[in-house]
């Protein structure tokens, strides 16, 4: 039986728009409520259809309100934040994503009316390290468990869910660990990466690449939130492809540099505004990018009931078809060592500097009784 009333989080964004207006368009169900902090865009407004948009903070009691307000029975949690800069810092991205998340599992708690529950998490709670395994299954864990950032929000999230359903035993929960989504619309982050004409990779690494194309991360939410499946779950495309496969499809120029001067190239690339702000340069982005991470998706296939429509290197080659090439596919090798010695010239220039700097204006001797602090 369809349910009568959907919420959906996080509805200003790309992703949770498109679900909002996939359920908006199924005259079967009820009532779609649309929830954000911020309004959407006219692009995604234009899509909602009947979708009833809700300016809330889901840090706020408020959302109770509008849980009983409206007899919601189904929730479909997006509202999680992947970027510090896009959430106004980390502070508010942590409080954003791990207390707006307690007040609504509290909220959906009192309310009696709710009967099923789905989240929208990443594979990113399998963390990237060398010691990881070939693949992971919905039964496993981190062999390093992310210290900090989305990663490590995503499991106080999960973790609170699972306590929210020890204690709400009749509500049915589902637990979506997506992988890194791609397309022609969506902007996620590794999209973001690839976007750069010039792409940094670490020496001596490739990485294996899992993607989802966005119309299948659509399709699997929308079942999640009409369907009856209990549990966590993988969201992956089937095969995989190598960092350095998906640069070279993309025609965009790879630059392999050592681990150290990651940090250099980084900040290279936004002072010649190579990339903008808005492209996560975190650890855990580094790692992934480093040591890769492939998940299992049979209980997609077989328990969940749902089959992606694209392969890792369809969906790829589908946003390949939106991304104006820098230089054609076959020649990128050609132009890589042109551009690392570019980039070498650069940074050897902006180190010389600093220790002509250095040596001009020697730092004052340490203070006794005070130690050096460095930010973790």
């Amino acid at each position: 039986m369809p349910p009568a009333v959907v919420l959906v989080t996080g509805v200003s964004r790309w992703l949770g728009g498109a679900l909002a207006a996939e359920l908006a368009a199924d005259p079967a169900i009820g009532r779609v409520i649309g929830v954000d902090t911020v309004p959407p865009a006219p692009e995604v407004l234009r899509h909602l259809g009947r979708t009833e948009f809700v300016r809330a903070d889901i840090r706020s009691p408020l959302i109770a309100k509008v849980i009983e307000s409206a007899s919601v029975d189904t929730v479909v949690h997006m509202n999680i934040s992947a970027t510090p800069a896009a959430a106004g810092g980390r502070v508010s991205m942590k409080e954003l994503n791990v207390i707006g998340t307690m007040q609504l599992l509290a909220a959906c708690q009192r309310s009696p009316a709710v009967e099923r529950l789905v989240l929208k998490s990443t594979s990113a709670v399998y963390g990237a390290s060398p010691r990881d395994p070939a693949v992971f299954t919905e039964a496993m864990q981190a062999r390093r468990v992310p210290a900090g950032g989305f990663a490590q929000d995503s499991l106080d999230i999960e973790g609170y869910v699972r306590s929210f359903a020890r204690r709400r035993p009749d509500v049915g929960v589902a637990v979506l660990r997506f992988t890194n989504l791609i397309g022609p619309r969506i902007d996620s982050l590794l999209s973001g990466f690839l976007r750069m004409p010039v792409v940094p990779t670490a020496l001596g690494y490739d990485a294996r690449v899992q993607l989802l194309h966005e119309d299948d991360a659509v399709a699997v939410l929308r079942q999640a939130a009409l369907g009856d499946f209990v549990g966590t779950v993988n969201v992956g495309a089937s095969g995989t492809v190598l960092l350095s496969q998906a640069i070279r499809r993309l025609g965009r120029v790879p630059l392999p540099v050592p681990q150290p001067a990651m940090g250099t190239v980084r900040k290279l690339a936004r002072r010649v505004r190579l990339v903008d702000g808005s492209v996560e340069w975190s650890p855990e982005q580094m790692r992934l990018l480093n040591f890769g991470r492939v998940v299992d998706t049979r209980v997609l296939r077989e328990e969940f009931g749902y089959t992606p429509r694209y392969s890792t290197a369809e969906a790829l080659a589908d946003y390949a078809d939106t991304v104006s090439p820098v230089v054609r596919p076959e020649l990128v090798g050609d132009v890589t060592g042109a551009a690392r010695s570019v980039v070498g010239a650069v940074a050897g220039g902006v180190h010389a500097v600093h220790a002509v700097v250095r040596g001009r204006h020697r730092p004052a001797p340490p203070v006794p009784g005070l130690r050096a602090v460095r930010d973790a």
